[in-house]
């Protein structure tokens, strides 16, 4: 004799749903941890490789790689991009980037100076003077930051005077607005003790580290479980109480 009562439709169709969904988002946590650690990886194996050759990456990068790579060229003088607050600072600021006009290329290559702080107050920081003349610079060739939705449309095409402010650093928008085209990354200039701004060439992820997302995972799937064990425990039969003599 069965120890289970037989379950509506519904019931084990609720279940069934609530189980697989559960554990789909415990994957799906998995893979974002698997993810960002991959990503971690290939910063630190960039930071410590070898230069390249620029003309061998510039148009078609690796994938799955941040090249390091060396480049000599002129800033445009006064083009200044500001991403607003990118690194939501107590104390706010911007991450700051520069075009560049390379030495026997057609394309700009836009250089990312790195992050300068604020004050605390709204006030949009000081951003020092671009060097004159011919530069050499080294960094990371990596992608762009991410780009979501931006009300409004093109914020660079409202602004009249430099530097520009955007909350999404479009590479689109960015060659509009100088009219010029856009190598397809930036150039993520190496850390410098000497420089006013702040160049941690790796992702943030202290407010969802890799570890918080096993952690969900794990929650997730104890939730699966639940869900089923409280299945099996409402369709328990109940054993007959004995009768009172």
């Amino acid at each position: 004799m069965s120890a289970f009562r037989r379950p509506a439709w519904w019931s084990v169709l609720l279940t069934v749903a609530g189980a697989l969904l559960f554990v789909r988002l415990g994957f799906w946590q998995l893979h974002r941890a698997a993810e960002k650690e991959a990503l971690l990886r290939r910063y630190a194996t960039a930071a410590a490789a070898p230069l390249q050759d620029f003309d061998r990456v510039a148009q078609s990068p690796p994938a799955t790689a941040y090249p390091r790579v060396r480049v000599h060229g002129r800033y445009l003088a006064g083009r200044v991009y500001l991403l607003d607050n990118p690194r939501h600072d107590a104390l706010g600021g911007v991450e700051v980037y520069a075009p560049v006009e390379l030495d026997g290329h057609a394309p700009l290559l836009l250089a990312d100076l790195g992050f300068l702080r604020g004050n605390g107050t709204d006030a949009t920081p000081q951003v020092p003077p671009l060097p004159a003349g011919e530069v050499g610079l080294q960094g990371l060739y990596v992608p762009p930051p991410g780009v979501a939705l931006e009300m409004g449309g093109d914020a660079l095409a409202r602004q009249q005077a430099y530097p520009k402010k955007t909350i999404y650093l479009d590479l689109g928008q960015v060659s509009h607005d100088l009219g010029r085209p856009l190598y397809p990354r930036l150039l993520a200039l190496d850390p410098d003790p000497a420089s006013i701004y702040e160049r941690k060439r790796t992702p943030d992820f202290s407010s969802m580290p890799p570890s918080r997302h096993r952690a969900y995972a794990f929650q997730w799937f104890t939730f699966a479980l639940a869900a089923v064990v409280i299945f099996l425990v409402l369709h328990r039969k109940r054993r007959p109480r004995p009768r009172s003599p």
